[in-house]
């Protein structure tokens, strides 16, 4: 397995440059970049710009471990489904240009208080998904639902989304989240998802209320090798933190 972040919170305002060179120097081996932030690799980018962005992850040992959009599927508009599906597609383009093997994308609520059933809006994710995972497909880039949400982030009802998909293209990003235990334990709600792991994000690893040296040794279990990408926050000394980070991730996995 291998150590990365996302630039949410802690590298929102780094430039590209500087993402890479803190990843590099702290032993930071990937990073998802996530649209909006400082570093500026979005969709409006030109074809010299996107190679550029490729050359940097090249050129260094910092590998991109996938670009982390906030596109979502479950609005009661059909335009705005579709606004979302087509925006996926572009970032589908963007990430194949720039060297990303993936997109995250979420789930972010149901709409059962608005007298639509669960079911029926977690099959209308999945067929966005099935739609948005074919068309990655062509692109050779992979679609990853990040376990996200109110009630959707519930891992029975991605298990359901994902069925609802049925795609070879279409995986799971999971997240870390406290909904996910189970008697204290991940391994119930792991093992419904297990077969379409193919991204992991992480909180910060001091937090004892979720069980980090389980979750790795689950991971170790299917034999995964991705990345384990962590969600820190903004702090003003982040080398310190992020070396912390890197030697709690090595205890951690070491007794997994």
């Amino acid at each position: 397995m291998k150590l990365g972040t996302v630039t949410y919170n802690l590298a929102k305002d780094w430039d590209l440059q500087t993402v890479i060179a803190k990843c590099s120097a702290n032993g930071f081996e990937g990073v998802e970049l996530r649209t909006g932030h400082a570093h500026g690799v979005e969709i409006t980018l030109s074809a010299d710009e996107r190679k550029r962005v490729r050359r940097m992850f090249e050129d260094s040992p910092v590998a991109l471990a996938g670009l982390g959009s906030a596109f979502e599927y479950h609005a009661v508009d059909p335009a705005e489904v579709r606004r979302n599906i087509e925006g996926t597609k572009e970032y589908v383009k963007l990430a194949a240009d720039v060297g990303a093997p993936g997109v995250k994308v979420r789930p972010n609520g149901l709409q059962v208080e608005k007298g639509i059933a669960k079911e029926k809006t977690l099959e209308q994710i999945g067929l966005a998904l099935r739609e948005c995972g074919e068309f990655a497909r062509g692109y050779r880039v992979e679609i990853r639902l990040e376990v996200h949400g109110k009630d959707t982030c519930l891992p029975p009802n991605i298990r359901a989304i994902m069925d609802f998909a049925n795609h070879d293209n279409v995986f799971v990003c999971w997240n870390s989240n406290q909904q996910d235990l189970v008697g204290g334990s991940a391994k119930p709600s792991f093992d419904l998802l297990k077969d379409k792991i193919r991204l992991a994000h992480v909180r910060d690893l001091y937090l004892t209320e979720y069980p980090w040296r389980e979750l790795f040794g689950l991971l170790k279990g299917i034999g995964y090798r991705g990345f384990c990408l962590t969600e820190i926050a903004e702090t003003s000394d982040p080398d310190r933190v992020m070396k912390y980070i890197r030697a709690l991730f090595d205890a951690y996995v070491d007794l997994a």
